[in-house]
């Protein structure tokens, strides 16, 4: 009975949620100098990110044993242009986002089994600046989730949320040396969502930060240690809330990104594995990212 009371308290909530998590922004993606705007141009950027877990965490820290398992694959194409108008100093810059997600959920415990892959929410970025410094790089943006993937509050594994999120970004990079070969970063977002349509929710605000420290080696490598970190600061808020609780989660492991100036193209790759995580999934992450220069 109490196995099957974790489950039904799991399924609530994946089903309140909507997707296997409540946040729009993916953890991970970005890892070591992911605080750096590029300079103008135009870059296309690929993030090819995988996520498995088997382990779904209840408020206190404790594994659930209801039998979860879930995999998330995707592809998300991202277009940047960062222009050489500067605004208060920096560059002025905008992207676009559209993920391509599929889903795989299971829970033993609840007799779930869901299955879904399509387009997700589309992100929209308006407005970053972005500075750099002999030693240092800095920027900030503002952008908002659509609700474009597709939505069912029955199927958990939805690509859509079935919300907008407004997210804000705040990064930077240093460097200890001025040849820039060594290098820390954080990269932090503050997502502010909005009452789903279906359901009579509003989560609640997620802050995310990512961090990365690496060491250039030669002309073209760099290898480091990356991770994050994420807490939902608000707690969610409507008729349809199951629950009071916060989640949170933690994150590390290594990376290796190469530039090859023939192709101009940077491609980098990291694993992260999670730790602490409270009130949702634990697991592991895998990133392949490709940025061509046009």
């Amino acid at each position: 009975m109490k196995k099957l009371m974790h489950g039904l308290l799991v399924i609530s909530f994946l089903f309140l949620t909507g997707s296997v998590f409540a946040e729009h922004y993916v953890n991970g993606v970005e890892g070591i100098k992911g605080g750096s705007v590029p300079p103008p141009g135009t870059y296309l950027r690929l993030y090819n990110a995988y996520y498995t877990a088997d382990k779904m965490m209840d408020p206190s820290g404790s594994e659930a044993d209801i039998g979860f398992d879930v995999e998330v694959m995707a592809v998300v194409p991202r277009l940047i242009w960062v222009s050489q108008k500067t605004v208060l100093g920096g560059n002025y810059a905008a992207d676009i986002i559209v993920p391509f997600v599929s889903t795989d959920l299971q829970i033993d415990a609840a007799g779930l089994d869901d299955d879904q892959t399509g387009l997700g929410d589309i992100f929209i970025e308006p407005l970053v600046l972005a500075w750099h410094g002999d030693r240092y790089d800095a920027a900030v943006g503002a952008g908002v989730w659509l609700p474009t993937g597709d939505y069912d509050a029955s199927e958990p594994a939805s690509p859509g949320k079935d919300m907008y999120t407004t997210m804000l970004t705040l990064g930077g990079t240093v460097y200890a040396d001025a040849a820039r070969t060594w290098s820390a970063s954080l990269l932090s977002r503050y997502e502010i969502h909005s009452e789903m349509d279906e359901l009579d929710l509003t989560p609640g605000d997620d802050f995310h930060f990512e961090w990365g420290v690496a060491k250039t080696v030669g002309k073209y490598w760099d290898i480091g240690l990356a991770g994050y970190c994420q807490w939902q600061v608000t707690k969610d808020k409507g008729r349809d809330r199951q629950s009071n609780e916060k989640d949170q989660v933690y994150a590390a492991g290594p990376e290796v990104s190469v530039f090859i100036p023939k192709a101009m193209l940077f491609a980098s790759l990291r694993a992260l594995w999670e730790f602490e995580a409270e009130d949702r999934s634990e697991g592991q992450m895998a990133v392949l990212t490709l940025t061509k220069i046009f």
